[in-house]
């Protein structure tokens, strides 16, 4: 690492091995006399317990795959059978399902620490985006596992994510058969998910440590967003800026990290379930779809961006523009260092860049939420949905046939059709097309028209009081005609879209105009320079 080595080795052999492979040294320097910020606050604590999920993952992980079973009719079987069987069985698999979920909570306060405090600025651009490359890892190997059990919410799911890759141009359909192996989810889809599974954390591993060595060559930011001053440029009888690792940051570490173990433990033993969803204790049935197809909490508000584009938008279709969305989502971090021009690194300073932010922290788990609704659920409308049901009280029912030249004039045909019946003194009539240019036409004669409104909360419920309506006054007329009013609506997709939208305008327009415009809040005069970056090169 960066820097001059102040380790000394104190016995023969470390003299021995210093000069062979300097391991201990590397530790020493990386991990006991590197200089830290004395200023850091709690939230740098959570790369601490990124480190602690990641080895408990892997070794879990590992454990687990010596008793598990790739195949699809024996999966969720031999993870059941782990659970009551194997000693210990019942402890490690609920670590290794809820680590999971740990492992994100402690990300994203790792991310939006980043964010806020501006970690992503120079010279820390190449730790940045190993950190987005380490998250997008962690994404990819969270969904395979999820569809190791082979229940009914892992085989649902990868049904969906392999499907929307399909929806790539020109490599999609490529990429999705071979996850598949094939041309459905079958055997060979889950004896590759289970080997990329068992591969992913150990490439996390390995760019974990490119983190860490960038980390330790840029330095540590910290709250205030200014480089610490070296040593020698601070005047005598003045506090230093940095102090040891150890046991500074250590202990400050350590008693994070064991707050964050109490709430692992608590998931562990209380609510191993709590964070699952319950359809993934049925087996899988490919004739058989669940109600909501949903993944797990920590992708939701991808899933949200997902399904917020319904709406073709020119030449892309609504599928293709959600799965571009969804992955934008993600593609913009990696670009975030330079879509911020703001001089000032910390939003400490930054008052008007704060309250974006937290709207910003606020749309994400907005966005969360409705990931786990239906999209079609409703939060608002403008009134109740209504329909008027009319009927001709004795009249006399006939149908005739109706025939158009073509399917382009089946419309007008059908139209004139009608005309021509209603001028011949028809009291009712209605068309039902049965192929692309022919239908029949529906004629009541005679009797007088009523009429009877019904209304419900909901579409749904709008439906069902007409369809007891029909039977209610089914004796009285012969036909009926039904005309819906939909009132205006806001749903769980309509938020999605907002928050959507939000999202993208953060990145890609609130931040770099209000690093042009906005002014930085007052900051002490003896920092002032090197919180603007003021003479920096």
């Amino acid at each position: 690492m960066s820097g001059h080595s102040t380790y000394e080795p104190k016995t023969g052999f470390t003299r021995w091995l210093d000069k062979r492979l300097p391991i201990i040294r590397l530790g020493y320097d990386s991990f006991v006399a590197y200089p830290t910020p004395r200023n850091l606050n709690y939230w740098w604590t959570f790369g601490a317990m990124l480190s602690l999920c990641l080895v408990v993952q892997i070794i879990t992980g590992v454990i687990l795959a010596m008793h598990y079973t790739p195949h699809i009719d024996l999966a969720m079987d031999s993870v059941q059978r782990f659970k009551r069987d194997v000693s210990f069985g019942w402890l490690i698999q609920p670590i290794h399902a809820v680590g999971a979920s740990m492992f994100f909570i402690a990300v994203y306060v790792h991310m939006f620490r980043g964010l806020y405090y501006g970690s992503y600025k120079a010279p820390r651009e190449i730790l940045w985006i190993l950190g987005c490359v380490i998250y997008l890892l962690m994404v990819s190997t969270a969904f395979l596992g999820y569809t190791l059990p082979w229940g009914q919410m892992s085989f649902w799911g990868a049904t969906v994510i392999t499907n929307l890759l399909g929806a790539l141009p020109l490599v999609g359909e490529s990429i999705k058969n071979w996850l598949m192996g094939g041309f459905a989810i079958d055997q060979p889809t889950l004896s590759r998910f289970f080997s990329l599974h068992y591969l992913l954390p150990f490439v996390i591993a390995g760019v974990v440590a490119l983190h860490v060595w960038a980390l330790h060559e840029a330095g540590q930011n910290n709250p205030a967003g200014v480089d610490p001053r070296k040593d020698a440029d601070i005047p005598a009888g003045q506090p230093k800026d940095t102090v040891p690792f150890t046991p500074h940051a250590t202990m400050k570490d350590l008693f994070a990290t064991a707050l964050f173990l109490i709430l692992f433990a608590v998931f562990v033993f209380y609510m191993p379930d709590a964070l699952g969803h319950a359809d993934n204790y049925i087996p899988a049935n490919a004739l058989q779809t669940p109600p909501e197809i949903v993944p797990e909490w920590y992708l939701l508000p991808f899933y949200a961006i997902l399904r917020a584009v319904d709406f073709n938008i020119g030449p892309i279709d609504s599928k293709l523009g959600g799965v571009l969305a969804m992955f934008a989502a993600i593609g913009v971090l990696f670009i975030l260092p330079w879509l911020d021009t703001s001089r000032v690194r910390s939003m400490r300073y930054r008052p008007v860049a704060r309250q974006f932010f937290l709207i910003f922290v606020v749309v994400c788990l907005v966005l969360g939420w409705c990931g786990g609704q239906n999209p079609g659920k409703i939060l608002a409308k403008s009134g109740a949905f209504n329909a008027t049901l009319s009927w001709v009280e004795g009249g006399t029912l006939t149908e005739q046939p109706v025939a158009a030249s073509g399917a382009s004039a089946w419309h007008s045909t059908a139209a004139a059709a009608e005309a021509e019946a209603r001028s011949a003194g028809a009291s009712m009539t209605a068309v039902r097309r049965e192929s692309e240019t022919r239908g029949t036409m529906t004629v009541v004669s005679g009797g007088e028209v009523r009429s009877h409104a019904v209304s419900g909360a909901t579409a749904d419920e709008m439906e069902t009081a007409i369809a007891n309506a029909k039977q209610e006054l089914g004796a009285v007329g012969p036909f009926f005609m039904v005309e819906r009013r939909t009132p205006a609506t806001f749903t769980v997709t309509n938020l999605s879209q907002v928050a959507t939208a939000y999202y993208f305008l953060f990145f890609l327009l609130i931040l770099p105009i209000l690093g042009l415009r906005e002014t930085p809040g007052r900051v002490p005069d003896t920092i002032a320079k090197p919180v603007t970056n003021e003479g920096n090169a």
